[in-house]
């Protein structure tokens, strides 16, 4: 057994490595090349495997376990909370949407409703595995199409679990006494507890990863890493996303979901880029495998025997899910290019449905011969997905999409300053001059290459780099400098600054712009003292001068601003901090109030005092040329 066990290893890996790299130079994407290479050695190419591949295609899942862990990551609970409306509206009415859409069209070619119904929403799941893997392989992930698929993603993977519960009940009455007891959808211990109990378990089971997240995992890493042993923190990660899995196979539920919601809750942790780091690696691997497992899956055998019919069904398939994907894209108001890369990214089946559609045959709703159709179905449609995302590329986003900004390497930076200044367009640009002109050693890094360019061709020394990256910091002088300048236009490589310069740099001090008071509330929340909103200057000083034309003296104008300013300032800094709504409008409504109330005081003892803070004259001129 271990010699076939270290055979099997040896085909795998030696498909990957020669078939991804060819791919890759073909500009076809390392998904397609590990389909490709599963194709090749599977039991219909050079037949280098056994004939079953289930087993190592359920192995190969926990990738995908790894990869929404690592996607829970990278995504903050505040980010989360953004897309609850894309997560909900739009996840929720695809999948409905798509579920109706196919069972109908079953049903115009005969299906009965039940069996029609079912395919459909099996059918309406997609790939998690591909879609994610090629849009970040494509640097598409943080796009509003890639951002939107995501959430339809993530609701499709929570609605496996009521999905389980749904399925039986389209079982044919015939059907359902017949059904095989294997057909439970949960652990034995957990389908003979009531219905609240079973309600209650579920609940415990993410209760249970959220307290740990929160107050148990931290500062059990923290005294891992106190160790300063690299690979007991690497296990430390494995351990925890392994303890997830089982925790909620126990429970009945999906370990992908609560590996997600694990990231998400670590997602502010000190200690989130390690955990990415150690397990991008095992991620990768297995994700490999999992795709070359899907290649190797389809039964070749059955789609010769069946080529009209399997190629009509892909076909379908895609075409019905993208159309209706698309007109979802349209109803929630997303450009062109951007509906267009969002309907092909998830227009094929997922790897959801070849568990629901084994349940399915369990539960007497689809037959053998049905299922295996479908199967290879989905299994071909997962395969046109770096396809039709190719097409995107090449032929669609020309024509639809602003062009890619131009990117090159990073710059060599030969000079450490005391201050790093990051993001030099008109806001940093200003900074950057007066810290200079007043002799203040100025490291300057830019993440636009034309800019820089330009820049540095007027006598400025601009480095062109991303400055999220650990290694271009230390470059350039993080470990010795006293101050961090971010006036980067982009807020989420915005944190991802401030994150690394927070856990590898303490001492560094960190000086934040912010866009909106949202971002604000960002950037406190994650360790920045010192924010600065662009528009509040420009704002108070227009406010200043409008109140001196309509007649309130200077003196009381300015006076009125900084009450203004200081008042405005102190509510950000405590509203950053509330988490909930309720609270946080009761106290944005009470700050209004309050600072109305404090600026009418002070006119009205201005008033008594015999010192009117409205200058006559000036009302008398600006108001008597309309007389």
């Amino acid at each position: 057994m271990g010699h076939d066990f270290f055979v099997q290893a040896f085909v795998y890996l030696a498909a990957a490595v020669v078939s991804v790299p060819i791919a890759k130079r073909l500009g076809m994407g390392a998904v397609l090349g590990y389909l490709v290479a599963g194709v090749a050695i599977g039991p219909f190419g050079l037949a280098l495997l056994g004939t079953d591949t289930q087993d190592i295609l359920h192995f190969a899942e926990f990738g995908v376990v790894m990869m929404l862990f690592v996607v829970g990551l990278e995504l903050e609970p505040s980010r989360l909370w953004r897309l609850r409306g894309a997560l909900l509206g739009l996840g929720g009415l695809q999948v409905l949407g798509t579920a109706l859409a196919i069972g109908a069209a079953a049903i115009a070619f005969g299906v009965a409703w039940r069996p029609a119904l079912a395919a459909g929403f099996i059918l309406a799941m997609s790939s998690t595995a591909i879609v994610l893997q090629t849009l970040t392989e494509k640097g598409l992930l943080k796009t509003e199409a890639g951002e939107r698929s995501f959430a339809v993603l993530l609701f499709q993977d929570i609605a496996v679990i009521p999905l389980l519960a749904l399925l039986p009940l389209l079982a044919s009455a015939a059907a359902m006494g017949h059904a095989p007891d294997a057909a439970a959808h949960g652990p034995e211990w957990v389908e003979t507890l009531p219905a609240w109990a079973r309600a209650l378990v579920t609940l415990g089971a993410v209760a249970s990863i959220v307290a740990g997240g929160r107050w148990l995992v931290r500062p059990v890493f923290g005294a891992i890493a106190r160790t300063r042993l690299q690979e007991l923190f690497t296990a430390a990660a494995l351990l925890l996303v392994v303890g997830i899995t089982l925790l909620m196979t126990r429970v009945g539920l999906s370990p992908a979901l609560g590996t997600f919601v694990a990231g998400v809750v670590l997602a502010n942790s000190e200690y989130r880029h390690e955990l990415e780091t150690d397990i991008e690696p095992f991620k990768g691997l297995l994700l490999g495998l999992f795709f070359i497992a899907v290649g190797a899956s389809i039964d070749f055998g059955l789609v010769g025997e069946r080529i009209g019919l399997v190629s009509g069904l892909v076909l379908g398939l895609v075409v019905v899910k993208f159309l209706v994907l698309l007109l979802l894209g349209r109803v929630f108001r997303m450009r062109l290019d951007q509906n267009l890369l969002f309907a092909l990214a998830l227009a094929q089946g997922g790897e959801f449905c070849f568990v629901l559609l084994s349940f399915a045959v369990q539960n007497a709703i689809l037959d053998g011969t049905s299922a295996n159709v479908l199967v290879a179905t989905v299994a071909l449609s997962m395969a046109t997905t770096p396809l039709l995302l190719l097409l995107h590329e090449k032929i669609l986003q020309p024509r639809f999409s602003v062009p890619a900004r131009r990117t090159r390497d990073a710059d060599q930076i030969d000079e450490r300053g005391t201050v790093i200044l990051a993001g030099f367009g008109a806001f940093g640009t200003i900074v950057g001059r007066l810290l200079v002109a007043n002799r203040v050693p100025t490291t300057v890094l830019d993440f636009d290459p034309d800019h820089v360019d330009l820049l540095n061709r007027i006598g400025m020394k601009v480095f062109y780099g991303d400055a999220s990256r650990l290694d271009l910091l230390r470059a350039a002088g993080a470990e010795t400098a006293r101050l961090m300048v971010l006036s980067i236009g982009d807020r989420e490589k915005t944190l991802e600054i401030v994150a690394t310069a927070r856990q590898h740099f303490p001492q560094l001090r960190i000086l934040a712009r912010a866009h909106t008071r949202q971002e604000a509330y960002d950037l406190l929340t994650a360790g920045v003292e010192h924010v600065y909103r662009e528009s509040l200057d420009t704002s108070l000083r227009m406010g200043v001068d409008a109140l001196r034309m309509l007649g309130l003296r200077a003196t009381q104008a300015h006076h009125a601003a900084r009450t203004f300013r200081h008042h405005d300032e102190r509510n950000v800094r405590e509203q950053a901090f509330i988490q909930n709504d309720r609270e946080f409008f009761d106290s944005a409504s009470k700050a209004i109030r309050s600072l109305e109330e404090l600026l009418t005081r002070e006119l009205d003892g201005d008033a008594e005092s015999g010192e009117s803070a409205w200058d006559s004259a000036s009302l008398r001129r600006e108001f008597g040329r309309r007389d």
